[in-house]
């Protein structure tokens, strides 16, 4: 089918559809259907394409979310995420993916205290940093959410072993902006490999491996709420990420225990003597900046102005343009003919 019949599909939306809805359908449809016409895309892959969307939402629940692993996999979620921070100011902390494991409602610790509900081996860490606005002035019961997985490469809902909420945790920083949490030297793992996400990668012929990386949602009243990942710099898979999220400012360096001066660790109140008890063995510090709401929706209102203008000349466009009439008729025998045409081709 032409342009002609794409063209009348978007010019169907009735007088109550928003601009928005408008403009992003439109696009949408005008996409998809060039697509289909570049590739020639029969039923049968058509039937497939299907199957596939309905099986992302067959596999998903509460605990797995395979529609972020698609997009992920697709580097469309990494794509977004940085288009969308593309105009925002440079000095505050830079933001990564979600991710499919996020939960809500992890456990509340004290700054200092382990997210390590069950010995699962692995590497321990004590984890520090400061949380402070774009000019360095501590924030105050900024809420710092953390989670990662285990060294078996699950997280905590995917592995039926692990008590609930096992290596995650919500920390509130002091009035000096302090935090601390003691968790695991993170694991590079692969993403699940049973659906969706990972059929598309066996059609690539691409690897399923995520570098090691720790979950980071920092949030407080009046400022961005911060969605990051820090990753491992000895990780190999840190330079080939499967959903290709790594950002160079957020890589980061552990530092074994026996390197740390007790300068740093009495910063922390305690000493070299007492992580070393604790089974620590290694050392990270890691800084936050959160930058404030409205000034993010300055910079933010560029992008909002550029689709307002899209919106506009979309609206202008059509009042301008007459809507083309389709010969129903034409494009049922176009459509016959061309059915037609490719089947003898394959006799």
């Amino acid at each position: 089918m032409s342009q002609e019949f794409t063209s009348h599909v978007i010019n169907s939306f009735g007088p109550k559809a928003t601009p928005k809805a408008r403009r992003l359908l439109s696009s949408l449809i005008q996409h998809i259907h060039d697509f289909t016409r570049e590739n020639y895309i029969t039923t049968d892959e058509w039937m497939m394409a299907v199957e596939f969307i309905n099986s992302i939402g067959q596999i998903s629940n509460e605990k797995r979310n395979e529609g972020i692993l698609v997009s992920d996999v697709l580097g469309l979620e990494a794509l977004v995420d940085s288009q969308t921070h593309s105009l925002d100011e440079s000095n505050h902390t830079s933001s990564a993916i979600l991710g499919p494991f996020y939960r809500e409602n992890s456990p509340i610790y004290a700054n200092g205290e382990s997210i390590i509900k069950k010995d699962v081996g692995g590497t321990k860490c004590f984890l520090y940093g400061v949380v402070t606005d774009t000019d360095n002035k501590p924030l105050e019961g900024a809420k710092v959410e953390i989670w990662h997985c285990a060294p078996n490469g699950l997280y905590e809902q995917q592995d039926p072993d692990q008590p609930e909420y096992n290596l995650r945790g919500t920390f509130f920083a002091d009035s000096t902006g302090y935090f601390s949490a003691k968790c695991l030297k993170p694991t590079s793992y692969p993403i699940p490999y049973d659906g969706p996400a990972g059929q598309l990668l066996q059609w690539m012929d691409r690897h399923p491996n995520r570098p090691s990386h720790i979950h980071w949602r920092v949030s407080k009243p009046e400022f961005h709420s911060l969605v990051t990942q820090i990753y491992d710099s000895e990780c190999p898979y840190t330079k080939d990420d499967s959903v290709f999220a790594v950002k160079d400012d957020i890589i980061v360096t552990f530092k074994p225990i026996d390197e740390v001066d007790e300068s740093s660790a009495k910063k922390c109140g305690t000493t070299i003597k007492q992580l070393k008890e604790d089974g620590v063995q290694v050392f990270l510090e890691y800084n936050i900046k959160l930058i404030k709401e409205s000034e993010l929706q300055a910079g933010r209102a560029k992008i909002y102005k550029k689709q307002a203008m899209l919106d506009k000349n979309l609206s202008s466009s059509e009042e301008d343009e007459e809507i083309p009439e389709v010969n129903e008729t034409k494009v049922h025998t176009e459509h016959i003919e061309t059915i037609t045409s490719k089947n003898l081709s394959a006799v």
